[in-house]
């Protein structure tokens, strides 16, 4: 494990697997780098050096109270500084990340978005979500956030999250309570992506699988048609919003070479 350090001084933690060409991967919601490992190991047997990385506020990586999704936008420019030339490969928030990045000047060598959750001002979670996440984490409540969002963000059922609760799965997850505000702020702030997201100069190829949310669904299929020069893969190993390690670095080596 490596860490860079972003531009507000936040240390951000971060691994390398294989050689060759760099692929940056940016994790969605509720993720750390080493969630990405099977993705990155999948990358390296394609012939690329996979960077995986935690997000702010997770993992090995810091934190600054009160941070922006600019800031998140400096820790990716940070992680891409120190790998080198990049192409960028986000799952999830993680791939609104990355496009975000790129629309602000991030130098990005080619842009893989996995099923995004762009909402383009349809169902968007409530306004004050973010603020009401921040609460109850300063309040020491993050097992409480991440319920939160998982139901009023994520849209799993309640009664679903409530079974979750007990088990080690979700206590895992408390400790990130305090991602989850910036997740949402992230996706809240360009949920209807701007003008220069939709005209970013990289190569864009946006990755669904046929089974999955059909919120997601509609994201990806919705951007791909905004998106002039963007490509839509349909990854028919990806099932349910969990892209297939696999299938997946197939699509990036073919694209990339």
């Amino acid at each position: 494990m490596s860490t860079v350090t972003s531009a507000d001084g936040t240390s951000i933690a971060y691994e390398q697997t294989g050689d060759g060409p760099a692929v940056v991967i940016v994790g969605g919601a509720l993720s750390l780098g080493k969630d990405a490992a099977g993705l990155a190991s999948a990358l390296a047997d394609a012939g690329f050096r996979a960077i995986s990385w935690d997000r702010r506020a997770r993992g090995a990586s810091g934190d600054a109270r009160g941070s922006t999704p600019e800031r998140e936008v400096e820790d990716l420019a940070a992680v891409i500084e120190a790998a080198g030339d990049a192409a960028v490969l986000g799952h999830s928030s993680g791939a609104v990340l990355a496009l975000y990045a790129a629309s602000r000047g991030v130098p990005i060598r080619a842009l893989f978005l996995s099923e995004p959750p762009l909402r383009f001002g349809v169902d968007e979670p409530p306004a004050d979500l973010a603020e009401r996440l921040q609460r109850l984490v300063d309040d020491g409540r993050a097992d409480e956030a991440v319920a939160t969002f998982q139901i009023e963000n994520i849209g799993l059922p309640e009664e679903m999250v409530e079974g979750m609760r007990a088990g080690d799965e979700f206590a895992a997850l408390v400790p990130l309570g305090q991602s989850t505000v910036y997740d949402t702020a992230l996706v809240a702030q360009v949920s209807t992506p701007t003008p220069e997201m939709l005209a970013v100069a990289q190569p864009v190829t946006i990755l669904r699988g046929e089974q999955t949310f059909p919120v997601l669904v509609a994201a990806a299929d919705r951007l791909a048609d905004e998106m002039a020069d963007a490509e839509l893969v349909v990854v028919p190993e990806s099932v349910m919003h969990r892209p297939d390690p696999v299938a997946t670095a197939r699509v990036v080596r073919e694209r990339l070479g």
